[in-house]
């Protein structure tokens, strides 16, 4: 089975689960960049962050209102629209709404901002010779547990419910998924990661091992880089009937 390793942003830096038939890891790293020592060349990388990115009106990430038609309310608002390449540079955000007006004729929502410097790591550890054999793909966790399920979850992940809800679903797939995510919670919940992050990284490392793996939109447009800006999930039909 293909190795996969799921990626997700967090208050320190990110958090990581790598999955393959024959054993797991998870950890913390502080920098982007040290996926390079984590990742062996040609594994599939899911991380949870814009990777295409739009440089002017004609490009358009239609990823995103793909994923806010199918996740639906009030899921959609996971969904945060992506700033503009050149808004990246910005050491403000009231500079960063000006720049992305300036370029694409859209605001910026706060949240987009917030992870700015995670999607400004990404798109420049994209930039180096690593990223031509191992290169990381952009998944969104609920857009995951979308199309693992058949439906968006519904309840929020942050509440006991929503938790409870996601680890059914990741059961069904994964056997060790309690136990793995239990243990990764004891080693770094409160700590380094949320207990969200850390289900966020797990699903996102069931859908990178797979190889039946789609696409929102099914054929994505390519940044000015050649970025593709597209959300990678994973169906659990195909899942479940994959050898």
């Amino acid at each position: 089975m293909p190795t996969g390793i799921g990626v997700d942003g967090c208050k320190d830096g990110w958090f990581y689960f790598e999955l393959n038939g024959e054993r797991s890891s998870f950890g913390h790293i502080q920098s982007a960049a040290e996926l390079k020592h984590l990742a062996p060349a040609g594994c599939c990388v899911l991380i949870d962050i814009p990777i295409g990115l739009p440089e002017s009106q004609r490009d358009t990430r239609a990823c995103d209102e793909r994923a806010r038609k199918v996740l639906k309310t009030p899921r959609r608002s996971s969904v945060f629209s992506a700033p503009c390449r050149q808004a990246l540079r910005a050491n403000s955000y009231e500079e960063a709404l000006r720049i992305n007006r300036e370029v694409l004729g859209l605001g910026l929502s706060r949240q987009s901002w917030g992870i700015a410097p995670k999607i400004r790591e990404v798109d420049e550890l994209l930039r180096g010779t690593w990223a031509r054999t191992t290169l990381p793909r952009e998944a969104h966790p609920e857009v995951c547990f979308w199309g693992l399920y058949g439906s968006a979850m519904r309840h929020p992940k942050k509440r006991r419910d929503g938790f409870h809800e996601r680890m059914q679903v990741l059961n069904i797939f994964e056997p060790l998924a309690e136990q793995l995510i239990a243990s990764a919670f004891l080693t770094h919940g409160g700590f380094d990661a949320s207990r969200d992050d850390i289900v966020d990284a797990f699903v996102l490392a069931l859908c990178a091992r797979s190889d039946a793996k789609r696409t929102l939109p099914e054929a994505p447009a390519r940044d000015k880089r050649g970025l593709s800006m597209e959300m990678v999930y994973v169906s659990g039909r195909d899942l479940l009937t994959q050898p």
